[in-house]
């Protein structure tokens, strides 16, 4: 099958290369670039595993084909910590609340959070939960994670207060 160049921006850096056309972006992200935070769980956008930021929306990398994504602005679990290696506050929280037990759902569950938190600043524990419901967790129970939410929000919200 022939391929298409496909080019797109992956935590904050131009990248391009060649993809079929039936190439997932989970698969182009995790094989063709070496960007394996992102997890391949159920291949059927049930778990959330593979959860990416696109163009300000939270997706199921496994639900799009890369050449759906070019020219599109991709963020993965990798582009959450600071360039010196510092966890981004999202990513803080889940160490801090133990939002984690074996860590295969955590990349996507960041990810998701950070576009929660994006969309909305404050959440209660209700949107918490509802905004992270398509990302699933065969291991905590989820109460740590909503805490590690609730632990970045109220981290954002005093960084956002001491800035003003």
């Amino acid at each position: 099958m022939a391929k298409t160049a496909v080019s797109m921006t992956v935590n904050g850096r131009a990248v391009e290369a060649l993809a079929e056309p039936r190439t997932l972006l989970i698969h182009f992200l995790r094989d063709q670039l070496g960007i394996t935070g992102p997890h391949v769980g159920c291949e059927t956008s049930h778990c959330g595993a593979c959860t990416v930021d696109i163009d300000g929306k939270s997706v199921k990398s496994c639900t799009l084909f890369a050449v759906q994504a070019q020219g599109a602005e991709v963020l993965t679990v990798e582009g959450m910590a600071g360039a010196d290696g510092t966890l981004s506050v999202i990513q803080e929280g889940f160490m801090q609340e133990h939002g984690l037990q074996c860590g295969y759902c955590t990349p996507g569950m960041i990810t998701r959070a950070y576009r929660l938190l994006q969309e909305t600043p404050n959440p209660s524990e209700e949107q918490i939960r509802w905004g992270l419901s398509g990302n699933l967790c065969r291991c905590t129970g989820y109460q740590n994670i909503v805490k590690a939410v609730r632990y970045a929000a109220e981290k954002l919200q005093a960084q956002k207060e001491a800035a003003e």
